[in-house]
């Protein structure tokens, strides 16, 4: 079987983002959902409306986002329609709040490490295809973030998010953080739940990765270091696990950043390649992949 192709640029703009995206011939159609993320209040190194306009308006994509389960600005639909306003997402686009209401839509997940389904926002099931756009950056739970953590703990309402952060023991926001899993077991809840997303779409997605603004802390930090790395590049493909591990691998060769260290130390001390392990053991992506670099 042919390795899945993982398309990369050193060149990081809104032009070179929808040339990749071209280059991955992505088999999207109908309405498009497009994951990305947001921002939390107080954060400097989200990627902001302006970055992904270009692509967003060539594809006639609707921005989704859901509720967060931990205290903050984007805990309550109230408060997160605000954010999303405030940092000018529906200044450009289409917005989708996809745990405005519930129920929340339950998606099987099969063969799972720790999860048997997966909640997700039920608005999730008006789309037809899925273009996941991540900023990979270090994650203080994760290791690190990227088209797995969109996947997962992205597309997962306010309760779904506290059923993956518990393995599957709690979905109560309130209670879920002081009774939190083993490391690993939360990373194979992130790998269950992104698997069931993948197959909910049944191949009717594509993945962008960009290697920008490389802190060790997430765009859901209010208060997040700034970045420790060097700008690496865009990344594209249809497989997120090779995605994920493509970009692994980038800050692995990056020897000569002098924040090489600082980056690799938040992502292996949280154990965070367990979580591409854990899905490539799934069946719904490969650890291994042809890296075709695109730079003339």
């Amino acid at each position: 079987m042919a390795k899945p192709i993982v398309y990369f640029t050193s060149v990081i703009t809104p032009e070179s983002v929808s040339a990749l995206y071209d280059r991955v011939c992505a088999p999207l159609q109908g309405k498009i959902a497009v994951k990305l993320h947001s921002g939390e209040e107080g954060n400097q190194n989200f990627l902001k409306p302006d970055f992904w306009r270009l692509l967003i308006d060539r594809i006639g994509g609707t921005v989704v986002e859901c509720n967060t389960a931990y205290p903050g600005a984007r805990n309550s639909t109230e408060k997160h329609k605000k954010l999303l306003q405030d940092h000018g997402w529906e200044q450009y686009f289409t917005v989708d709040l996809l745990d405005e209401t519930g129920p929340d839509l339950s998606l099987p997940v099969e063969n799972g490490h720790a999860l048997k389904e997966n909640f997700v926002g039920k608005d999730l099931a008006k789309y037809d295809s899925l273009l996941v756009l991540s900023h990979f950056k270090g994650h203080p739970m994760g290791g690190f973030g990227g088209a797995l953590k969109q996947l997962s703990i992205g597309c997962a309402s306010s309760e779904g998010k506290a059923w993956i952060h518990s393995a599957g023991q709690d979905k109560n926001q309130r209670t879920v953080w002081g009774h939190l899993p083993a490391q690993d077991r939360f990373l194979e809840s992130m790998a269950d739940a992104a698997s069931s997303v993948v197959r909910y779409f049944g191949g009717k997605a594509a993945y962008i990765n960009v290697m920008k603004n490389l802190s060790v802390d997430c765009d859901c930090c209010a208060i997040a270091e700034d970045p420790c790395m060097a700008d690496i590049g865009v990344l594209a493909s249809l497989d997120p696990v090779a995605i994920d591990q493509a970009c692994i691998d980038l800050v692995y060769a990056a020897k000569d950043d002098p924040g090489q260290a600082h980056f690799l130390e938040r992502v292996e001390s949280r154990h965070g390649i367990h979580t591409i392990e854990a899905a490539a053991e799934l069946g719904f992506g490969s650890r291994e992949y042809e890296l075709v670099c695109v730079d003339e």
